[in-house]
């Protein structure tokens, strides 16, 4: 779900359930489809998250996100999720999304996110393991 350019695509459908009364996809679900993404991403590089938690005391949380919406997206639509790093920290991810239409690429939203590296149970930051951010890149 990947092209050449590192930017990662995960497709989504709208559901009914993601939809307000007139059939618009409600403000906060585009969270979630990024969220999905971002894990699938994840997934990619042969990470998942329950093992990362249970293995290597570590999760990676939101601690900012900024949402643009451009054109809404209605019930039963095809939509792709993109998931590309901007910038790369220590213990920190920039990441720049989009949810677009999968029949035209129009963009619906643009997010910017940033996801840190935290340890478990005390959820303060920690450096983001070698072995992880090697298969970052």
């Amino acid at each position: 779900m990947t092209d050449g350019a590192e930017i990662f695509y995960w497709p989504v459908r709208v559901y009914y359930e993601d939809t307000d009364a007139g059939g618009v996809v409600y403000h906060a679900r585009y969270l979630n489809f990024c969220e999905r993404a971002r894990t699938e991403w994840l997934r990619a590089r042969g990470w998942e998250q329950d093992a990362l938690r249970d293995d290597m005391n570590l999760l990676f949380v939101v601690s900012r996100v900024s949402l643009e919406y451009r054109r809404p997206a209605r019930f039963n639509d095809a939509l792709n999720v993109t998931c590309e790093v901007e910038r790369l920290r220590a213990a920190s991810i920039d990441f720049t999304q989009r949810v677009e239409h999968s029949a035209d690429s129009t963009v619906l939203c643009e997010a910017a996110v940033r996801a840190v590296c935290v340890h478990s149970d005390t959820l303060r930051p920690k450096p983001i393991p070698e072995a992880i951010l090697e298969s970052f890149a």
